[in-house]
């Protein structure tokens, strides 16, 4: 009987042994995936985006006729619907055929909060990654008023967006440099009288900024494009 207990009660330590073993395996790949794996869409954000090409918070062929300008505030739910409706649609579109770049712009009018967050967009983007941190930001975007930007969220976002280099992103997104551009991006905004967000303005080959306040619908957005590009 004693020999049967101590088999039995050798079985069980092997058994959790073996259970601890297992934990300890899925939480180490769990902290080296590369990003937060409580963000939601990292997966679905950098497949959509996937091989096109980003420049600063620039997307699509640098040598496209026409570019679509966005001024967002990455704290803004409006804008957070038109990421995931309007602007996705015209990025599997015009953007991804090269027929237009698209790029975004900071117009900070939620709150303080929005300028750090524009500024580690930039930062982001400096790495190739400004795209994906801004579509990121509006999948996994908190509750207006709630002061969720901080430190923590946006470095997930950043490691979710798959930024390289976390220490330069830092460095970089706090800088006055990076600070005083989303500073003149709100300016700009405001100089062409646009009042909320998202707003948009296009540019086609004679350099004719065209603004067009908040369309209504993708459609709206790629009838701009296609006009602009046969504009001379």
């Amino acid at each position: 009987m004693k020999r049967e207990q101590l088999i039995k009660l050798a079985s069980a330590a092997v058994f959790l042994a073996i259970v601890a073993v297992a934990v300890l395996i899925v939480v180490s790949q769990s902290e080296n995936s590369g990003g937060d794996t409580s963000l939601e869409d990292v997966g679905l954000v950098n497949g959509q985006l996937q091989g096109i090409p980003q420049l600063g918070t620039t997307i699509g062929n640098p040598e496209a006729k026409v570019t679509l300008i966005e001024f967002g505030d990455l704290q803004c739910p409006v804008c957070k619907a038109f990421s995931e409706g309007p602007v996705a649609e015209v990025i599997a579109g015009p953007v991804s055929s090269g027929e237009a770049k698209l790029d975004f712009r900071n117009f900070t009018i939620i709150s303080e909060q929005s300028i750090p967050a524009g500024a580690a967009a930039i930062a982001a983007g400096e790495q190739g990654r400004g795209w994906n941190f801004i579509e990121l930001f509006y999948r996994n975007q908190g509750t207006e008023g709630t002061d969720y930007v901080d430190d923590e969220f946006l470095t997930s976002i950043a490691k979710g967006a798959g930024v390289p280099d976390i220490g330069k992103w830092n460095q970089e997104r706090k800088s006055k440099r990076v600070l005083d551009i989303v500073s003149k991006q709100t300016e700009e905004a405001k100089e062409l009288e646009f009042t909320g967000t998202p707003s948009f303005a296009v540019q086609g080959p004679s350099g004719k900024l065209e603004t067009l306040g908040t369309p209504s619908s993708a459609g709206e957005l790629e009838a701009a494009i296609q006009q602009q590009a046969g504009s001379k």
